[in-house]
């Protein structure tokens, strides 16, 4: 998470999520980031009305969501999470106690940088400005080899780069697939169509449902409240006589 904005009004997300949970004394738990949530977006509301800057709102925003999350699973502990969700989670608070750490050691280090003993140097030579004063026969090759030995070492901190593989999901692509799934077998079931699947492709394919009984080619029954939908083509329609699908229906999903 980037964060690069500051002044003596706020700081980033995770230091005031440390800050709201150590004023309470609690540990960092999903139970702990649950009971500061409120205390959260109290802060971005007014952070969102004094700061004109749209990444460091972003950046709380991101962290609000997570503990909206949070809060909804504690509220109601039969809600079920994908695990890309419980990811978020687990995330956040891993990433939670990294920045404790972190934290704490930085106020150490200030601690011994100001006691001023990080130099030392003989008594008569104590008046004297600091200066660098390398070996006689220190080489720009030296110097070379030794940036390159502590980037190597760097790298092993790194992760390796990871490729994403974006998959591009169109209406019309949807509502030709439900269509094709008619021709093998009369009705289909909503839950059967949506198992698996991403949001955004549970989303596409319930528009696509959408829109084919707008154009009454297919019909859809659903028993009850919160019950299956089942779905059955009215009559054989061609892919190519499908709605006309614009741009904004398309969604690329990351």
């Amino acid at each position: 998470m980037s964060y690069e904005y500051k002044n003596d009004k706020f700081s980033g997300p995770l230091d005031k999520l440390l800050e709201l949970i150590e004023e309470k004394k609690l540990e960092i738990t999903a139970f702990s980031l649950a009971e500061v949530t409120a205390d959260f977006l109290s802060y971005l509301k007014n952070l969102a009305e004094e700061t004109k800057h749209p990444s460091v709102i972003a950046d709380f925003v991101v962290v609000a969501s997570r503990l909206l999350l949070i809060k909804s699973k504690t509220l109601l502990p039969s809600l079920e999470l994908s695990k890309e969700e419980e990811g978020d989670i687990k995330d956040l608070e891993t990433r939670l106690k990294i920045y404790k750490e972190y934290k704490n050691a930085s106020v150490q280090i200030k601690q011994k940088w100001d006691e001023n003993k990080q130099l030392f140097s003989r008594q008569f030579l104590q008046s004297m400005p600091t200066a660098f004063c390398p070996p006689p026969d220190l080489s720009i090759n030296d110097l070379e080899k030794s940036i390159k030995n502590v980037v190597k070492e760097l790298q092993t901190l790194v992760p390796e780069k990871q490729s994403i593989k974006k998959v591009l999901i169109t209406l019309k692509g949807k509502m030709e697939e439900l269509l094709e799934r008619l021709q093998k077998k009369a009705n289909q079931s909503f839950c059967d169509m949506s198992c698996q699947k991403s949001k955004i492709e549970v989303i596409m394919i319930f528009l696509a449902i959408l829109h084919l009984l707008r154009e009454k080619i297919i019909h859809a029954e659903q028993k009850g409240q919160f019950s299956d939908i089942i779905i059955n083509k009215s009559e054989a329609v061609a892919a190519s006589a499908l709605p006309y699908e614009t741009e904004e229906e398309q969604i690329k999903e990351a």
